[in-house]
């Protein structure tokens, strides 16, 4: 085997093939492998680095926030019926292929973000496509598509994401301006592509984000049609995290 087979395997975009196909030879010769048996093991390493590109990739586009992953994520503050909701998504992503939501309502601090971001990173690995805005981001960006004539432009090209995590709903101003893009973006995605919403308010209160009655029920409607809906209680835990590290430096000092 000479290094012309390095330039046809360059050519043929076959960089896994490139790394590996000389360091296997030698051990197809060692162990009496096939040719199929060699051309087999090849195509795996060519999976494997294909797969390793692609998540690290889309990690890097989707803007998941670092170290937010399930492995980080305490479980056991949750109630019982939010673990199984939450084991149901992660054992089963088919949701994210049928545009199902899964909308995440709590009180600031109860994890919302982070199980957000965790079933991110899930996705991802899972090769499902994800991307990731605060909500005044995402508003802001679909007003500037809708001032330049792009709104249609700018939502289909988000499309490519099968799932789109909107962070801190309530935070988007109610104005016209800004809730009305909010609203056309949520209708774009019925059933169509998947939504990761987090919200400090109950439904109750949705009201506080839509200018009126009809456009916050149509939009409700529109996302629980079909959703998983966790809803987090109890307290802060970055307040929580934030109490034990001062009791902590006080035992230390003491």
């Amino acid at each position: 085997m000479n290094d012309s087979v390095a330039l046809l395997l360059k050519e043929l975009r076959l960089p896994g093939f490139v790394r590996h196909y000389k360091s296997l030879w030698e051990k197809a010769v060692e162990d009496g492998w096939s040719h199929t048996d060699y051309l087999s093991a090849l195509c795996e390493y060519e999976i494997s680095d294909r797969y390793d590109r692609r998540t690290h990739k889309w990690k890097r586009e989707a803007q998941l926030q670092t170290g937010k992953t399930f492995t980080e994520f305490d479980v056991s503050r949750l109630s019982k019926n939010n673990k199984t909701s939450l084991a149901k998504l992660q054992q089963d992503m088919e949701w994210s292929h049928h545009a199902d939501n899964v909308l995440l309502i709590g009180p600031s601090g109860t994890g919302k973000t982070h199980i957000a971001s965790a079933l991110g990173h899930a996705l991802i690995e899972k090769g499902v496509r994800c991307k990731s805005f605060p909500a005044i981001g995402l508003v802001q960006l679909l007003q500037q598509a809708k001032r330049d004539l792009e709104l249609m432009t700018v939502m289909s090209r988000l499309d490519k994401y099968q799932v789109i995590i909107v962070d801190d709903i309530g935070y988007v101003k109610k104005t016209d301006a800004e809730t009305h893009v909010l609203f056309e973006f949520i209708a774009h995605r019925y059933e169509s592509g998947s939504l990761i919403i987090t919200a400090n308010q109950p439904f109750s209160e949705w009201d506080k984000i839509f200018p009126d009655s009809m456009m916050t029920v149509a939009a409700i409607d529109r996302l629980i049609h079909h959703a998983t809906i966790i809803e987090l209680e109890g307290e802060s835990y970055r307040k929580k995290h934030q109490l034990e590290q001062i009791k902590r430096k006080k035992k230390e000092t003491t």
